[in-house]
């Protein structure tokens, strides 16, 4: 980046050069520089306007301003106060030193800006990572209402599914949510099959995370994993599979009673488990996915692949598709298909 002092001195060096004859086209091939450049450095009057120049801001704070503000900011009166209330405080008695944005840049400048409540500090919480290479490593679950006929009524379906294949390994549907029903469930679920070890991932609610939970989770041996606070994200997989239910083609909306509720929803995970084809795992469903025979099923489609190519090569600009078995799935990834 050339500073103005240069650019006068390459310009006085240019006038020179055309007062002797020499054309225009071989100074500027001399100096490795264009004739528009040239044009703009004449054109400009008011300094360097390219980012990251030096220029000469009228408004820019002096050294003593910015001492002001800081001196100001930590006066016994105001050393409590964010700088939006400085700012206002000030004015009413006839003071204006800076604006506020102009108060927060000055103490961050001088490494005053931090927390200054009498509370406790925001914490910056990290997003939950799991990654896992086998069924029954890692659930996810949450609870999505239902709308009944009847205007504010709801019930709510409480639905676990295995992350790695996408299979609902438990689901349930009550009139109410709560901590009890959910540790219910959780040892209704540990009879069938074993619960040691497998981490368990849910949003903050409070059925997930009430102590009556939290407790048979620990009795039964399962980790806890939670999203962030107020960050709805955290939970993708589940939340993609309320979507898939909701909807569907079939879905009525609102239900009459517990009984239609789950008749629909039993009828969804048939579905879901046995004929629903992924597009998360390969377009297998999750059951096959769960059960292992995913990986044969891939291997199939990619021979079949293989075999129609070889058969008509003419139509096959590359090479044919190669169905991947798909050895791992992360938690905490922007994305789940």
């Amino acid at each position: 980046m050339t500073t103005m002092e240069e650019r006068q001195n390459i310009l006085q060096f240019i006038d020179e050069a055309c007062e002797k004859g020499i054309p225009l086209q071989r100074i500027y091939g001399f100096l490795e520089i264009s004739g528009r450049t040239v044009q703009r450095w004449r054109q400009q009057t008011g300094g360097d306007r390219r980012k990251g120049s030096q220029r000469n801001v009228p408004s820019k704070l002096s050294d003593e301003e910015k001492e002001t503000i800081i001196e100001t900011a930590n006066l016994p009166e105001y050393r409590g106060l964010n700088p939006a209330e400085i700012v206002a405080i000030l004015g009413e008695k006839g003071i204006y030193l800076a604006s506020e944005r102009s108060f927060y840049r000055v103490l961050k400048e001088y490494g005053q800006l931090a927390y200054r409540g009498p509370g406790k500090r925001p914490v910056k919480r990290e997003r939950a990572s799991h990654e896992v290479n086998g069924p029954m490593q890692l659930l996810s679950w949450d609870i999505t209402y239902l709308k009944t006929n009847i205007n504010g009524i709801f019930f709510y379906l409480y639905l676990f599914m295995d992350v790695w294949s996408r299979k609902i390994v438990e689901w349930e549907i009550h009139s109410e949510e709560s901590s009890e029903l959910s540790a219910a469930i959780m040892e209704r679920m540990s009879k069938r099959v074993d619960l040691k070890g497998v981490i368990l991932h849910a949003d903050n609610g409070g059925p997930m995370k009430g102590s009556t939970m939290l407790m048979k989770m620990y009795d039964l041996g399962v980790t806890a994993s939670f999203s962030r606070p107020r960050v709805s994200e955290d939970n993708p997989y589940s939340e993609s599979l309320f979507k898939t239910l909701k909807y569907r083609p079939s879905y009525p909306g609102s239900f009459n009673s517990l009984s239609d509720a789950r008749k629909w929803i039993a009828d969804f995970v048939h579905w879901y488990n046995h004929e629903h084809r992924h597009s998360g795992i390969g377009y297998v469903t999750p059951e096959q996915r769960h059960s292992g025979q995913d990986r044969a099923i891939l291997k199939n489609r990619t021979e079949t692949f293989r075999k129609a190519r070889e058969a008509h090569p003419e139509r096959w600009s590359g090479h044919s598709k190669v169905w991947n078995y798909i050895d791992s799935v992360t938690l905490g990834a922007r994305k789940c298909a």
